[in-house]
């Protein structure tokens, strides 16, 4: 990778990406949808995650945590 500039955005690409995301970005902020799934952060996610793995016979499991 040293060296090799194509491994990389340019400055007038990354500008042209915000110019495009910019407008979804705020769109997304200003416009809160009632039936998005959000759950807090540091939980296990939306309810509905967990009927949709359910309904073909699976379950979320955690690991045992290392305590070294």
């Amino acid at each position: 990778m040293t060296g090799d500039q194509t491994q990389f955005m340019r400055a007038d690409q990354v500008e042209s990406a915000w110019e495009l995301l910019m407008p979804v970005i705020n769109a997304w902020e200003n416009k809160k949808s009632l039936s998005f799934p959000n759950y807090t952060a540091d939980s296990w996610g939306p309810e509905d995650a967990e009927a949709l793995i359910a309904r073909d016979g699976f379950h979320w499991f955690t690991l045992p945590l290392n305590k070294e």
